[in-house]
């Protein structure tokens, strides 16, 4: 079987048209290839318990074949929490982590600061795929210090993008060829949009 894609959005998105994971979807789709892009319910006041139901059920509809997840912000930690609990056959390809903010800045944060409490567990990560990449701007506002720095404990292959701040609407990321071209060959950068 051929590729399935889940993709995952994070805190206060309800999916808009221009951001780039809507994109992704669309240009993968157009492709031919089999997309998963949930609204997770009540985006604005996000429960962990109810985020993680929806990922494994979304995981259980992805199928054979390569597998990979990709996801944004707030969905990075509920991939750390998620990849901690699933057994081997849940197990994916390759999962792409974008613009995670720090526990610090969630924790600041009544909404999601529950999300903050997972654990950053290497070896979980490596449990859930057989690769994970980590993508991330040198001057995101919700991850102070950069990611490349806050997460470095999870040992992951990491992508610095200089200036693209949290990688949303807000910093431009409408389509994203780079994010495409990853999902098409894993062995690609990520880039900054241009």
């Amino acid at each position: 079987m051929g590729r399935r894609f889940l993709v995952l959005h994070g805190w206060q998105n309800h999916r808009p048209v221009g951001h780039w994971q809507w994109q992704l979807t669309e240009a993968l789709r157009a492709e031919g290839e089999q997309v998963l892009y949930p609204q997770f319910p009540s985006p604005d006041a996000p429960s962990r318990a109810d985020w993680t139901a929806l990922v494994r059920a979304e995981l259980a509809q992805l199928g054979s074949g390569e597998r990979v997840v990709v996801a944004h912000s707030l969905a990075c930690w509920l991939w750390l929490s998620v990849a901690s609990a699933l057994g081997a056959g849940e197990r994916v390809d390759r999962v792409l982590l974008v613009a995670p903010p720090s526990a610090e800045v969630l924790a600041g944060y009544p909404e999601v600061a529950g999300f903050a409490s997972v654990p950053q567990d290497p070896a979980a990560l490596a449990r859930a795929a057989t690769t994970t990449r980590l993508a991330a701007a040198d001057d995101d506002p919700y991850c102070p210090g950069g990611a490349a720095a806050v997460f470095a404990g999870l040992g992951l292959d990491t992508d610095v993008l200089p200036g693209a701040a949290h990688l949303d609407l807000d910093a431009g990321y409408g389509r994203w060829p780079a994010v495409e071209e990853w999902c098409r060959d894993p062995s690609t950068r990520l880039t900054p949009r241009v």
